[in-house]
Parts: C-alpha cells; sequence; structure tokens
C-alpha cells in the first residue's frame, strides 16, 4: 500500500527495518545495510539524523553478532560504520560508544582480504577523528601491533598504521620509542609504494621526527643519504600533496638539527629549489596551498639567509598580490599574513615592497577585525614585523587613526593570544618616535596598557608593562605625566617588586625612562619617596643580572641630576654603617659586562666634581672600597668598562690621591 511503503523509506521506518533485520536472515540484514549506507554518504545531516535516531548501535550489533563466514555482511557492516564516522566527529563518538572498535579491529586478522579492507577503511575514516582512540606506545603488545599493520601489502591496513602514529604520537619519547622499533625504517619503505602509502607514510614520518633532533640524527642524519634522497626526490612528485609532505619533513629536518646534523640542507640550490616548490604550490587555492603557506613560513623563519632566497623568488610580491583577491578564505590571510611576518621580520626590501604596494597596510589593518582569532593574530604579528621599518615608522607612516585604532581595540580582545600579539605591535609602534605618541596616548591605549599590567596572565602582564616602557621612551615631559597619572605610583612598585624577574626588567627599564631626560624627570621617583626606595630594595636582593642591570640605570639616571638626588642615591648605595661589604662593590665585581658596565656610569655620575658634596661623596666611596675595586678595573676585558672606570677614577683624583 502506498501509506506502508512511504512509512519504510522515512528514517523512522529505516531504522525499524533495521532493528528487526537482526533476527531476520542474512539477506533482509545486507539489504537495509546497504540502503542506509546509501543514504547517510556525503550528506551531513542524515548522518546526524540517523545517528539521533539511534542506528549506529544497531548496526553495530549486527557486526557483532555476524558469522565470521558470512564476509559480505561483515564488509557491509564496516562500510556503514565508516560511512557514519566520516568527516563527523558526532559519528566518530557514536561509533565509539556503541562498541565497535574492537570488532573492527578484529577483521583486521579475517581471512578474507576484502572483510580485512573493510575494516581498515572503517578504522582509518575514526582516526581522522580527534575523537580517536590513542594507542599507548608504551606497551609492547601495541607496538607489534602496529608494526603487523605496517608489514601488510594492503594500502588501507599500512595507512591505518600510520594514521594511528599520526593520532597517537606527541611526545619526543613516544618518538624514540617508535624510531627504535623500527618503524621510522618501515615508513621510509613504504615511501616507495601507492600514493596513498606515501602520503600516509609522510604524515607519520614528521610526526616521530617533529622537534626531535635525537631521532633525526639518528635515523635521518648525513648517513642516512638515501632517506633525505627519497624525500628530496619526492619533492618533485606529480602530486601536490606528496611533494607538499615532502617539503615539510624536509622542513622539520632543518628547524629541528643543528647545521652540522643537516648538512645536506646547507646548499643554497637545495634550499632554493624547496622554496621554488612551495611557492609553486601556495598557487593551490585548497587544503595545499593553505599548508604550503606555513610551511613556507616555518622554512624561513629564523633564518634572514633563507630569508633573502624567499625575497629573491618574488615570495613578497606574490603574496602582495594574493591577499589582494576577493573572498579569501581565513586559513589562507592567516597563511598569508604569517608569511609576509616571517619575511619581514628581519629584511627592510621586504617591508618597503608591502608598504609601497597600494593595498596591503590597508588589508592587514582591516584584517585586525576579522572575525577568525587565529587571522587577528596573524595580521598584528605582520604589523608588528613590517614596521620594524624605521624609515616609514620616523615618518609616522604607522601613527595613524587607520592603524592605531583598531590595534588599541585588539588590547581589549577576548582572546589572549590576540591580547598578546597586539601588545607586541603597540611596543613596535610606539618605541622610538617622540612626535607621533600623542595620537596612541590621547585615544585611551594608556589605560589599557596600564589594566592589561595587572594580568593575572603573566604573558599578558610581562608585555603589558613592555608596552608602557617603550612608549615612555624618549617621550615630552606633558606625555611623561599623562603616562604616569594612568599608571600611579603603588601598581609601579609592585610591578618593580614582581615575581616575574621578565616583568621587574621591563618594570625598572620602565623606570629609567621615565626619570631619562629633563632633570625635573628625576623628581618621580621621589614621590612619597617610594620608587627609589623600591628600586634600592631589588637591586639588594636580586639575583637575577637583567634586574639588577635595569634598576642600576635607574640609579645611574638619578645620579646625573642634582645635589639632592645625587646623595639619595648614594644612601641607596652605600651604608656607611653596615660593616658588610658595599652593595656597589659587589656589582662591581659582578661576572655580567652590562651590570659592572651600569655601575660604573652611575660612579662616574656621583663624582663629577663641580658638586658642592661631590668631595663627600668621594670620601664615602673611597672608605666603602670603591675606589679601589676600581683600580683593579683598569684592565677590564670590556672596553666600555675599561674606559668608564678610568673618567671615574680621574674624577676621584681631583680630590687627591687616596692610595694607602
Amino acid at each position: 500500500m502506498p501509506g506502508s511503503a512511504s512509512t519504510t523509506h522515512r528514517p523512522e521506518g529505516l531504522i525499524e527495518r533495521l532493528r528487526s533485520a537482526a533476527a531476520d536472515g542474512g539477506e533482509a540484514k545486507l539489504k537495509v545495510l546497504r540502503e542506509l549506507k546509501n543514504q547517510i554518504i556525503g550528506n551531513r545531516t542524515k548522518k546526524l539524523s540517523y545517528i539521533k535516531l539511534g542506528a549506529v548501535p544497531s548496526v553495530v550489533s549486527i557486526l557483532s553478532s555476524a558469522s565470521s563466514s558470512v564476509d559480505c555482511l561483515l564488509i557491509q557492516c564496516a562500510a556503514t560504520i565508516g560511512s557514519f564516522a566520516c568527516g563527523v566527529d558526532a559519528g566518530v563518538k557514536a561509533v565509539l560508544d556503541a562498541g565497535a572498535f574492537p570488532h573492527l579491529i578484529n577483521l583486521l586478522s579475517h581471512s578474507n582480504e576484502k572483510v580485512v579492507d573493510a575494516g581498515a577503511r572503517a578504522l582509518k575514516m575514526i582516526y581522522q577523528s580527534k575523537a580517536a582512540p590513542k594507542y599507548d606506545f608504551f606497551q609492547h603488545k601495541n607496538i607489534e601491533f602496529l608494526i603487523s599493520l605496517l608489514d601488510k601489502n594492503n594500502e588501507n591496513v599500512t595507512g591505518l598504521g600510520a594514521s594511528i602514529i599520526t593520532h597517537s604520537c606527541e611526545t619526543n619519547n613516544e618518538q624514540k620509542i617508535l624510531a627504535d622499533a623500527g618503524v621510522l625504517k618501515k615508513l621510509i619503505n613504504l615511501l616507495q609504494g601507492t600514493t596513498s602509502q606515501r602520503e600516509s607514510s609522510l604524515e607519520s614520518f614528521a610526526t616521530i621526527i617533529k622537534q626531535n633532533p635525537e631521532v633525526i640524527t639518528k635515523f635521518v642524519g648525513p648517513e642516512n643519504s638515501t632517506t633525505f634522497g627519497s624525500l628530496l626526490e619526492l619533492t618533485k612528485d606529480r602530486y601536490p600533496r606528496t611533494r607538499l609532505l615532502a617539503c615539510i619533513c624536509l622542513t622539520l629536518i632543518k628547524n629541528a638539527t643543528s647545521s652540522s646534523s643537516s648538512s645536506y640542507l646547507q646548499s643554497v640550490g637545495i634550499r632554493t629549489k624547496l622554496i621554488l616548490v612551495l611557492l609553486e604550490l601556495v598557487d593551490d587555492f585548497g587544503q595545499v596551498g593553505d599548508e604550503a603557506l606555513f610551511t613556507l613560513s616555518s622554512f624561513i623563519e629564523h633564518e634572514e639567509d633563507l630569508q633573502k632566497l624567499a625575497f629573491e623568488a618574488n615570495t613578497v610580491d606574490k603574496l602582495c598580490h594574493q591577499m589582494q583577491k576577493e573572498s579569501l578564505q581565513a586559513k589562507r590571510l592567516e597563511g598569508i599574513f604569517t608569511t609576509l611576518g616571517s619575511l619581514c621580520s628581519n629584511l627592510e626590501p621586504c617591508r618597503s615592497i608591502v608598504l609601497q604596494s597600494p593595498k596591503a597596510l590597508i588589508i592587514i589593518t582591516d584584517a585586525l577585525t576579522h572575525t577568525t582569532t587565529d587571522v587577528r593574530v596573524a595580521a598584528c604579528i605582520c604589523l608588528k614585523n613590517v614596521s620594524r621599518s624605521v624609515k616609514y615608522l620616523s615618518a609616522g607612516h604607522f601613527m595613524t587613526e587607520a592603524v592605531i585604532m583598531p590595534v588599541i581595540q585588539l588590547l581589549y580582545d577576548a582572546s589572549t593570544s590576540v591580547q598578546v600579539a597586539a601588545l607586541c605591535t603597540v611596543s613596535n609602534l610606539v618605541v622610538d618616535f617622540r612626535t607621533h605618541k600623542s595620537l596612541f596616548i590621547q585615544s585611551g591605549g594608556v589605560k589599557q596598557l596600564v589594566e592589561l599590567s595587572k594580568s593575572m596572565d603573566s604573558t599578558v602582564k610581562l608585555n603589558a608593562v613592555w608596552a608602557l616602557r617603550n612608549l615612555m621612551f624618549l617621550v615630552d615631559s606633558r606625555c611623561k605625566e599623562e603616562i604616569f597619572m594612568d599608571l600611579k605610583l603603588f601598581p609601579l612598585t609592585r610591578l618593580i617588586s614582581d615575581s616575574n624577574a621578565c616583568v621587574q626588567e621591563q618594570a625598572l627599564g620602565l623606570v629609567c625612562n621615565l626619570v631619562n631626560g629633563p632633570v625635573d624627570s628625576i623628581m618621580y621617583l621621589f614621590t612619597e619617596g617610594l620608587l627609589l626606595n623600591t628600586v634600592g630594595r631589588e637591586l639588594r636582593r636580586a639575583s637575577k643580572p637583567q634586574v639588577l642591570v635595569q634598576a642600576m640605570y635607574v640609579m645611574c639616571n638619578v645620579a646625573s641630576g642634582k645635589e639632592f638626588e645625587k646623595e639619595a642615591v648614594m644612601q641607596q648605595l652605600v651604608n656607611e654603617d653596615d660593616n658588610n661589604q658595599s652593595i656597589i662593590v659587589t656589582l662591581l665585581q659582578s661576572d655580567v659586562a652590562s651590570l659592572r658596565t651600569a655601575v660604573v656610569w652611575t660612579v662616574v655620575n656621583l663624582t663629577i666634581p663641580t658638586g658642592a658634596g661631590a668631595l663627600a661623596r668621594v670620601v664615602k666611596l673611597r672608605n666603602a672600597g670603591v675606589v679601589s675595586q676600581l683600580k683593579n678595573m683598569v684592565n677590564d676585558p670590556c672596553l666600555d668598562v675599561k674606559l668608564r672606570v678610568r673618567t671615574a677614577l680621574g674624577q676621584s683624583m681631583t680630590f687627591g690621591d687616596f692610595s694607602t
């Protein structure tokens, strides 16, 4: 009847038939499984619909109860389960919750190769998802199982083995276990197989060697020329993804090893070839092209010579042209900004091309408001590196509302990674040129920097204080006062005494910039006497050289002031009532040249002979052992220290020779 036929073809009807088929013969089961599989293949909506109706447990029930001799039923069950798992995490979860995994594993040992293949295909679908179960490679039985998969002739089975590695191997110890068990060698052998085997093996190979110099040196080093040659040959493969994966492996080898253990990659010819291959792959506007951008960025990121090779290959022009295309996907934009950021980190010609492009800077700044977090981060980093151009920065090219306002807005972003990227960009934009800082201050940027300097996130706090330090550098008195009023005294003293030495360093650098310049600036340190006392306390208790250097330069700047300021510094550095060695002598004996330089500069400022209290200060310094210590430093290995020591001694001798 028409009514019953309609009911039969509805999802509910098919589910009812599926459940009742468990009691029927094999033919009924096969028929309903085929119908279900055909309905859900490539149809995410129907997959989710049938999952909600409970189809997966019914299919798994048929699989678990099927006789091992009914091969066609086993194949159909595996294919249906694989379809549910393909591309849908909810499907993978449903399959695993229904207990399908062990039954599919059992199919791998079946006598019928078609059943084995169907089971392997379904498991590969599961292993495309992060929800797939991880294998513990510290258990020997799991290593044996993995090797048994890689030894099979079936490409779906070997592909499953490779997928398990890619999904489960996460630590250096796991990488070493797999490599020592001979897994790398088996993957290398599979590079001679089918396209599917090559690509899955390259992915797993990359997983095992990633950031592991020990494994690379042992199994892929110069003595393993065949492995390296195979990877290099695959960069010429006809299939784009194979070429990409080979480039990824070679990039990982370069990045994880020293120049001596990756000598094959020192050849300019090979390096240029890899850059050209990746640039060609970038023209693919799919996943391959997106991944090629990130691989290229990783390949050139930390080496200026490689950045120059990429520049000579017209990479910047190509990326500037690509970013102007309409409707670019988020991943493509992120990749372009990331690669441009790497290129512009060191090379002024790269920055010039970006800044001379009619639309590039507009596109980068527009991307600061992109809906995707990773794009905002990448655009920020790109802007930061482009703004390293002294020529354009000093001309006020970036200190415009079009650039500053979206950057300030990112300081309020909900994402910590975006905030950190924006803070790093701000540090660049405000670092040096006093005539262009007022726009940032007037736009409310300082208030949010101050707020972020109180963050519980140590990276946010550090970069906020760093940005404030740079903003304070060479700023005029009016702006300096505005910044100090927003920052306030007590929060600043807390930052100077922060538990994080890096935060202390930047906070003291901020204070150093605060008191640098007009003599009146020094008076900020004497507000209620707190700041100078806080700096002095850190000099006496800090152990990190970078903190001591910055604290000493604060003292040095204050010691350049009037008599009152000089005497205040003396009180901090020379305690006549203390029987212990003076802190200033201890610091002069430091192994850190930059610290010795800062201390001697301070002594120079304290012993300038024109002041009314100069003689008294020199006497105090002599009694504290400072003059004697300076005489021991006349041949200091650091030229800067040696020159300042002679100046300090010369000024001290103005009042007579204190030799004993």
